[in-house]
């Protein structure tokens, strides 16, 4: 996150945060998982134990990290395997 002041008036500063956008070189395969199993977002979260939308980040490729716990309960619900949900591109 980059943090810039900015002057406002006269001896006021307003501080603003710009989020920087980094490229994460893994990608999730949920949606191509969840469409061979043919379940829905609900029924999975049901299953993992994790709310809708934290699961719907995860989905979404906005997470900064995942629990090995979580990963796991993911791929017990999927059968699968975690290299089927995660993968590696440079």
């Amino acid at each position: 996150m980059i943090i810039v002041l900015k002057k406002v008036k006269k001896g006021i500063l307003c501080i603003i945060r710009l989020q920087t956008t980094y490229i994460m070189p893994i990608i999730i395969h949920l949606d191509r998982l969840m469409s061979e199993k043919k379940m829905t977002l609900n029924e999975l979260s049901a299953k993992v134990g994790i709310t809708l939308s934290n699961l719907s980040i995860i989905k979404n490729e906005k997470c900064r990290a995942l629990r090995l716990t979580t990963l796991s309960a993911i791929c017990k619900a999927l059968d699968c395997q975690p290299g089927d949900v995660l993968e590696y591109v440079e």
